[in-house]
């Protein structure tokens, strides 16, 4: 038996309500002088990439934009950003937005240091040099990406989404500002607040789990499951949307160490090949993989039913643990979060191409609590089409 563990993070971590206005300060500190951001139309539209450009006038820091981030973006668009990279010598990459834009900064940080295209680095530990350095902002309690060494990115032509998993993926920074959150709509806010609390329920029980990802879940899921109904009746509410941004972060230290499972080997081919969006996906498939998962940890299952306030007195572990399912399905139905595939497309003649695609991702099925087949993975389609 190995008891040898490592745990790693983002070096720096700012947070705060107003933190943005500190931008400058931080790309100085790094030595940046020609900074690209990357980001998606939609920040552009709302004005908060323009906000960004001012800080950084303001400090006389020079800056250009790439806003071609596309949702689940196909791996050549981080070739086209590595191409505005070169073409404006930049020395910084800011990746502002969800995971999307977050990933695709960090993507295109490694492209501009090294050789080969995108495509070789799909795996663990294939990037052989560090990056341009990033300061990584996000504007969604979701993904966890400014604190996470991987890059996902969809790949259309194998109708999958693959990773990219580096220590050089990390930032030189993260910044979270609640602020920034606070325009999110309710879909949005649930689907992404829905993949936060993922993350965390799937590192708690990974494998890999440690007492220390242990402690940044289990506090990641008090805080998401306790604020997520909140943020989403009420988006203006700053301390529940501080808090969303808190539990993402912690539950994105938590799986960038222990893993997540097969909820997300599930989530990635329906992704790919449907274009659902990623934290409606996980959220979909959360519920028939829980129940499969149970009886590979009970006792963590039902630690999760009495972070999530069920009365589990006087119950067995099993009985408990079934709790937990119960409560994200609850969740799930106040916030209005898609429940079924069909909903999107998906016919019964597609699940066996898509348990096959859940059976090469076996980078996440290496951590998942319970052993699963190809005959597993076409009965859990089954159950939420």
């Amino acid at each position: 038996m190995n008891n040898t563990t490592f745990f790693q993070t983002t070096g720096r971590i700012v947070m705060g309500p107003g933190s943005i206005q500190g931008l400058a300060g931080e790309i100085k500190r790094l030595k940046g002088t020609k900074v690209l951001i990357v980001t998606d139309p939609g920040l552009v539209n709302a004005g908060i990439i323009g906000r960004v450009e001012g800080i950084l006038a303001e400090a006389g820091i020079a800056c250009c934009v790439f806003d071609k981030v596309e949702p689940d973006p196909r791996f050549e668009i981080a070739a086209d950003a590595l191409a505005l990279v070169k073409a404006e010598r930049a020395d910084l990459i800011i990746g502002i937005g969800g995971g999307s834009s977050i990933d695709i900064a960090k993507v295109a940080a490694v492209l501009a240091t090294n050789t080969d295209p995108v495509t070789a680095y799909f795996g663990i530990d294939l990037v052989p040099n560090p990056g341009l350095k990033t300061v990584l902002i996000p504007t969604t309690a979701g993904t966890g990406s400014e604190v996470t060494p991987i890059a996902i990115l969809s790949d259309h032509h194998d109708k999958l989404k693959k990773g990219i998993v580096s220590p050089y993926l990390l930032p030189a920074c993260a910044l979270l500002d609640p602020e920034l959150t606070l325009g999110l709509p309710p879909a949005v806010t649930a689907a992404t607040g829905m993949d936060a609390l993922i993350h965390a329920i799937e590192a708690y029980t990974s494998k890999n789990a440690t007492s220390i990802t242990d402690m940044l879940a289990v506090q990641a899921m008090e805080l998401l499951f306790d604020n997520l109904r909140i943020a989403c009746a009420n988006g203006r509410n700053l301390e529940a949307r501080t808090k969303m941004l808190e539990g993402s972060l912690l539950a994105g230290m938590a799986f960038a160490n222990a893993g997540v499972t097969a909820v997300h080997a599930f989530a990635y081919p329906i992704g790919a090949e449907f274009h659902i969006p990623h934290g409606v996906a996980n959220t979909i498939m959360l519920l028939p993989v829980m129940e499969f998962n149970l009886i590979g940890n009970l006792r963590k299952f039902a630690d999760i039913a009495g972070i999530f306030d069920q009365n589990t007195d006087g119950l067995s572990d099993r009985q408990a643990a079934q709790l937990s399912v119960e409560a994200v399905r609850e969740l799930a139905l106040d916030l209005g979060v898609p429940a079924s595939l069909s909903a999107f497309g998906v016919k019964d003649r597609d699940i066996s191409g898509l348990a096959e695609g859940v059976m090469k991702v076996t980078r996440l099925l290496a951590n998942n609590p319970r052993d699963l087949g190809l005959k597993d993975a076409e009965m859990i389609y089954r159950k939420v089409l």
